[in-house]
């Protein structure tokens, strides 16, 4: 435990939000790093709490105030200097904080000994610039403001009338937005212009963008920010682009300065959308074709599960599985008895020591690979007799043509278990990182569509099952994280959530089943999302050879798309997500995304109109009368 450095008599109000009702491994180590430097945590929970993660609380917190979930962090505040009481004025500062941050990465020591010698009366770790009207997101100046994920606040200012004024006048805050704009960028300003000074540890001007707690993350925790923000790790990969502000680095800084990379991955892996999470860590290996990492001494219980409805392709999946560094157990499914002779035939043939095989024949091929996994190797992902499973099957996409068909199974197979020296090393991810929960090549996009459209039509359908198997984790907005050809390598206990479920083939049948929208469909793309609801995170894996085809044919592609739109790749994106879907092209398609563009304040009363206008030329016809609007784009 850190030896505090202050002599301040301190009040810590610590809030956590969590849907589920748990208390994320990441908070209590945070409250364990504060309790040297608070005489009373009062710790406040909005929302749900299980009765274990209050027993968790209980040991690092004096008082656990659970409310209703109403107000945002701001009203949590407001209920825990409530819980202070007429005690607060014992305390020669009270500390306003919550769970937005990762810590303490540096020593708090430090920074609480520093501003003790601070004439202030209230203080912040960061701040944020003034922001002018052409630039300000809000539509009105944003003043300069200490950021108020931590505000330290001095007796004279708590024990003012104005400080109580400030809290019973609060409004309920609805929303993050009211939470910024009604509170965080108003308090500074109102306090300094009662008088009251105020300080911040890490200006701005020290930094070179408009939010250096994000941006320039690492150069804080250089300068000894005990702290890191969450959101470098999540927020959205364009931004993140757009400032060159690269998540995988700010990681590895965390972990050089001791503080556990596993609560970032676990925390972050069920509060973020997994694609974003994936894009800002740069969690993509490219893995050499010599082993150069693989533990021999700590050997994996590995089993391939392959489903083969191509009996021809057998000996292919014998090869594969046969690269593992390792013994393993083969289970091979198949959809009838005469397939599974002819299989059992190539296995006996094939026979080698440390590889053991069974054969189980299903009683339905409704749903193929999805529901013969699910189903019939139930067993083996709820088992305990295995630490890594290995899903394969004969894919060979006939109806997409061979040369398409080809790539895609070569896409799977060769970024999965290409050689031995490979295949060693993927292994050897999973040995490395005990919360990595699969791994699979990334999503194909030669010769496939799937580049802004991958969810195609199964995205409702996957809400709902997501719903059904309790998973609360983000859901990627234009594509999902997902294994597309559904080969992969994953801890079962990272698809237990999958499992659990008692599937039925009648559920994959019916004309329905292989179509957009089908249950294996959904369930193909799945696995990272069971995965991430139980702490695992996801990473994509590839050849050297396959990423630089991969790369030169995304950057053409990107560059190809983004010719004719002005601005930033952020600009481009920007512009393109406000003008929506283009539809056909026809005049009223690009009449609504010009609305959308240039007059969205007209869009309500567009969509009325249009739904009762009738054919689309007199639509837009109709529209135009009724709205005033005019052809030229406003500047």
């Amino acid at each position: 435990m850190e030896t505090p450095y202050d002599t301040m008599s301190r009040a810590i109000v610590y809030v956590i939000y969590d849907k589920r009702g748990r208390v994320d491994e990441s908070v209590l180590y945070a409250l364990r790093g504060l309790r040297p430097f608070a005489r009373r945590i009062v710790a406040v929970v909005n929302g749900r709490l299980i009765d274990d993660a209050r027993a968790e609380l209980e040991l690092v917190a004096d008082d656990v105030l659970q409310r209703e979930n109403t107000g945002m962090d701001i009203w949590g505040q407001k209920a825990g200097l409530e819980a202070l009481g007429d005690e607060i004025e014992s305390y020669d500062e009270v500390l306003l904080t919550n769970d937005t941050w990762y810590g303490p990465v540096r020593p708090f020591g430090p920074i609480f000994e520093r501003m003790d010698a601070e004439d202030v009366d209230f203080w912040g770790l960061t701040d944020h610039p003034r922001v002018e009207l052409e630039s300000s997101w809000t539509g009105e100046i944003i003043p300069y403001h200490l950021q108020s994920f931590w505000i330290a606040v001095r007796r004279r200012m708590f024990s003012s009338a104005q400080w109580k004024d400030y809290w019973a006048g609060l409004p309920v805050l609805q929303d993050w937005t009211e939470a910024v704009t009604r509170h965080e960028v108003t308090f500074t300003d109102r306090f300094a212009a009662l008088g009251y000074r105020h300080g911040v540890v890490f200006p701005h001007q020290d930094y070179d963008t408009e939010n250096p707690s994000i941006f320039n993350a690492a150069q804080m925790l250089d300068a000894g920010n005990p702290i890191v923000k969450r959101k470098p790790f999540f927020f959205w990969p364009i931004t993140m682009d757009h400032e060159a502000s690269i998540g995988k680095w700010l990681l590895d800084k965390v972990e050089s300065y001791g503080y556990p990379r596993r609560l970032v991955l676990s925390s972050a892996a069920r509060t973020s959308p997994p694609r974003d999470l994936t894009t800002d860590l740069g969690m993509t290996d490219i893995l050499p074709d010599i082993d150069v990492s693989y533990d021999p001494t700590r050997p994996l219980r590995v089993v391939v599960v392959a489903h083969i409805f191509y009996v021809d392709m057998t000996d292919e999946i014998l090869d594969r599985g046969d690269l593992l560094p390792c013994d393993y157990d083969l289970v091979v499914t198949t959809p009838d008895a005469h397939r599974a002779k002819a299989i059992e035939e190539i296995l006996s043939a094939r026979a080698r020591a440390g590889r053991r095989t069974e054969v189980r024949v299903l009683p339905s091929n409704d749903g193929r690979d999805q529901s013969a996994f699910l189903i019939e190797c139930r067993d083996i992902i709820l088992g305990d007799d295995y630490d890594l499973i290995v899903k394969v099957h004969t894919k060979r996409t006939p109806q997409q043509g061979f040369t398409v068909g080809q790539h895609f199974k070569s896409q799977q197979l060769d970024n999965l278990l290409p050689n031995a020296g490979y295949a060693a090393n993927l292994v050897a991810l999973f040995q490395k990182e005990e919360g990595l929960g699969l791994a699979y090549p990334p999503m194909i996009h030669i010769g496939q569509g799937t580049l802004g459209h991958a969810w195609w039509g199964n995205r409702p359908r996957f809400e709902q099952v997501a719903d059904q198997l309790g998973i609360e984790v983000p859901i990627d907005s234009v594509s999902p994280l997902a294994p597309f050809g559904s080969m992969y390598v994953a801890r079962p206990r990272a698809l237990r959530l999958l499992a659990e479920e008692r599937w039925r083939y009648s559920e994959f049948g019916g004309k329905e089943a292989y179509k957009d929208g089908g249950l294996a469909h959904v369930l193909e793309r799945m696995p990272s999302y069971a995965a991430a609801e139980s702490g695992f995170h996801t990473r994509t894996v590839l050849t050297a050879e396959y990423a630089a085809l991969s790369h030169t044919a995304l950057e053409f592609k990107l560059d190809e798309l983004a010719a004719t739109i002005p601005g930033t790749l952020r600009d481009k994106a920007l512009f393109l997500q406000r003008a929506g879907w283009i539809g056909t092209g026809r005049a009223v398609d690009f009449f609504f995304m010009y609305l959308r563009v240039n007059r969205p304040d007209k869009l309500p009363q567009a969509e009325k109109v249009r739904r009762i206008a009738g054919a689309p030329g007199r639509a837009v016809d109709r529209v135009k009368r009724l709205l005033g609007v005019s052809s030229t784009p406003s500047t």
